[in-house]
Formats: C-alpha cells, sequence, structure tokens
C-alpha cells in the first residue's frame, strides 16, 4: 500500500522500482518534501483512488526551483507536445485561498440558479422530453450547452453578492496571473526562446495589456445528458489557460490520440491547457487540444477558467524556434478572435486560412 505522505528519497526510489512507467509523472507530482508550506499538496485518498485511471499529466512545479529542475521542465515540454494540457500540484497558490474561490464560487451560483432553471437550455431539453414522452422522434441538441456562466476581467462589473466575491477573485486572479507568466517563461525555455518572449508577444512588445479574463461555470445536474452537452467540444481561442476545476464533480475530457480522455479531479491542483496561439508561437510543435465537459445526472460541477491571451492589437506569429518553418499566419489576435467567435466548435485549421487571407483592397 502506498504511504499517505512521502517524505524520503528512498521511499520515493522504491515506489518508481514497484510501480509501472506509466506512473512515474503522477508519482513527480505527489512526492513532496516536509515543510510547513500551507499550500504543498500530499496524497489525497481520492487521488490514491484514482492513481491507476489518472493519465493526463500531473506535475510538480516546485521542484522547479530544486536540483530536479531539467526533469520538472521536461514533464511540462511533454505536457504541451504530447497533451495539450497538463496538471500542476505544489504551485504556489494556497489552497486556503482555493477554499475561500471554491465558497463564493459556489455562493454566487446558487443566487444565480433559478435563472438558470429558466434558460433555454433547459427549456429546451424540457421540451424534447416531453416531445419522447409523446412517443415522438427527438434527436439530441447540437448547438447549445448545459451550462451556467459569467466572465469577470478587469474592465467589466463582478458581481456583488456575495459580498466576499470580488476581495478572492481579484486576489486568486492576480495569483493565476503570476502563475501564467511562469509558466510561459517555462514554455520560453523550453522552445529556446528568450525569457517573456511569449508575454512580450502577447503585448505586442509591450504596447498593450495583455487580456486576462476568467469565465465561472456551473454545469447542474442534468436529468438527460444522452440528450444535450455539457460544454461542445472546442480548442481554446487565446495563450496560456489556467482552470480550477471541481475537486468531485468530473466531466472534463481531452482527446488524445483520437481517444476522449478524463481530465481526473485533483484537489488543489490547476488545469493547465494551451490554446490556438501558443500553437502558432511554438509553429505548431505544441498543440491547442480539444475539450469538451460531459453533463452529468448528479453533481453541480464547478468550473473556474482563466485566459491569458494576447492583446486584441498583437500581432501573432511563429517565432524563431528550432525547425520552425512558418506553417502559420502572420496577423493581428483581434481578427483572430473574429473569426474563431463564430467557428468555436469547428475545425481550427479554417480559421487559420481565414486569418491569412488577404484584405480585400479598397475600390479604385
Amino acid at each position: 500500500m502506498l504511504p499517505s505522505i512521502i517524505t524520503s528519497p528512498s521511499q520515493t526510489h522504491q515506489l518508481q522500482t514497484n510501480l509501472h512507467s506509466s506512473f512515474r509523472t503522477l508519482l513527480a507530482a505527489v512526492t513532496v518534501t516536509a515543510s510547513n508550506n500551507t499550500h504543498n499538496l500530499f496524497i489525497f485518498p481520492k487521488l490514491r483512488k484514482n492513481l491507476a485511471t489518472m493519465v493526463v499529466p500531473v506535475i510538480d512545479f516546485s521542484k522547479l526551483d530544486t536540483a530536479e529542475r531539467a526533469e520538472t521542465m521536461a514533464q511540462i515540454a511533454n505536457g504541451c507536445e504530447e497533451w495539450g494540457f497538463f496538471q500542476l500540484v505544489n504551485h504556489g497558490i494556497p489552497l486556503e485561498l482555493l477554499e475561500r474561490v471554491k465558497k463564493v464560487a459556489s455562493e454566487c451560483y446558487r443566487l444565480r440558479e433559478a435563472g438558470f432553471k429558466a434558460s433555454e437550455p433547459v427549456r429546451t431539453l424540457e421540451a424534447l422530453v416531453a416531445a419522447e414522452r409523446r412517443g415522438e422522434a427527438v434527436a439530441p441538441v447540437d448547438d447549445m450547452d448545459w451550462e451556467d456562466i459569467f466572465y469577470i476581467h478587469d474592465g467589466c462589473q463582478w458581481p456583488s453578492d456575495p459580498p466576499a466575491f470580488k476581495e478572492t477573485m481579484r486576489e486568486y486572479r492576480a495569483e493565476l496571473r503570476r502563475l501564467a507568466e511562469r509558466v510561459m517563461e517555462a514554455m520560453d525555455e523550453n522552445l529556446r526562446l528568450e525569457t517573456g518572449s511569449i508575454k512580450r508577444a502577447f503585448s505586442g512588445d509591450g504596447r498593450h495589456e495583455p487580456f486576462f479574463g476568467t469565465k465561472v461555470s456551473h454545469y447542474p445536474p442534468c436529468p438527460r445528458p444522452d440528450l444535450i452537452t455539457g460544454l461542445r467540444a472546442h480548442t481554446d481561442a487565446g495563450g496560456v489557460i489556467l482552470l480550477f476545476q471541481d475537486d468531485k464533480v468530473g466531466g472534463l475530457e481531452v482527446l488524445k490520440d483520437g481517444e476522449w480522455t478524463d481530465v481526473q479531479p485533483l484537489p488543489g491542483a490547476i488545469v493547465v491547457n494551451t490554446g490556438d496561439q501558443i500553437e502558432v508561437l511554438s509553429n505548431g510543435r505544441y498543440r491547442s487540444a480539444w475539450h469538451r465537459v460531459l453533463p452529468m445526472r448528479d453533481g453541480n460541477r464547478r468550473s473556474i477558467a482563466s485566459f491569458y491571451n494576447p492583446a486584441n492589437e498583437a500581432t501573432i506569429s511563429p517565432a524563431a524556434v528550432a525547425g520552425g518553418g512558418g506553417a502559420y499566419p502572420k496577423y493581428v489576435f483581434g481578427d483572430y478572435m473574429d473569426v474563431y467567435t463564430k467557428q468555436k466548435f469547428q475545425d481550427k485549421e479554417p480559421r487559420f486560412e481565414a486569418v491569412k487571407a488577404p484584405k480585400s483592397s479598397p475600390a479604385a
């Protein structure tokens, strides 16, 4: 049986000897040193239960500052290149803050719940079920999601109820922004770019402020998950996405080698995925990953996704990476977003083609 806390190199070595090599990335994430830091993670009972099924890379981010830095950088590279998804533990965000975020997000949804029950997805699903009971043939809905959402960023009005929401989310977003920039610096290094290259690209060489937005979502219990999606499959338009997902209710899946794979709930972890702009900057070395959320009959899934995106005015093109040959066009991010908003749930390649097409010249 695994010890509840791994505290010594000898224990780590013994476990790595006894377990199949496919679990070694996970072991790196749950191997912790004795510390009084409140954000350090230990092996939770739920994690022990899911040890054999968790395959999305799990990375101990604190090891970037240790003798295991090279191995940790290689794990980040693997997550970016092979998955487009990975989970970070020991990322430096206090667990106490994450608990407060969970609390205010759940309280916020309770205030919005009546509105969701009157929403179009609920009405549509109820109509389908009623038609089915009348003996009519019905087809699953393919153009809407079973999701309650709202967005926050520095330039919009935030909910004032519950009272602690603003203070908690400001603190959380500041932590997430710093973490995103550290992740981008790791990507810079793995891509053999100068430190800060991705951030500079997103800011138009410092002329504009990158966009940092947060989407607060809940996926309430769905009585007929066979008739509607939680969130349709898509890639993310922007740069680096950091997700604080529910630690009990699953449903998030990533497409890997033609198969949908669970992104297993892991208490205290931050899920990172790469968006379309990272794919372009890396000239395809890092691919934005298709992902979706399945509706669940039981459980109210919480999902808080923060997006570190280029400024609308920023020009995006492949960076001078090893082997880069310009497989993607050069374009202004705002133009890409104009295309993406219309084609979010469609293949991404035509989006790149659309912004590559020359603008029509003014009439003579």
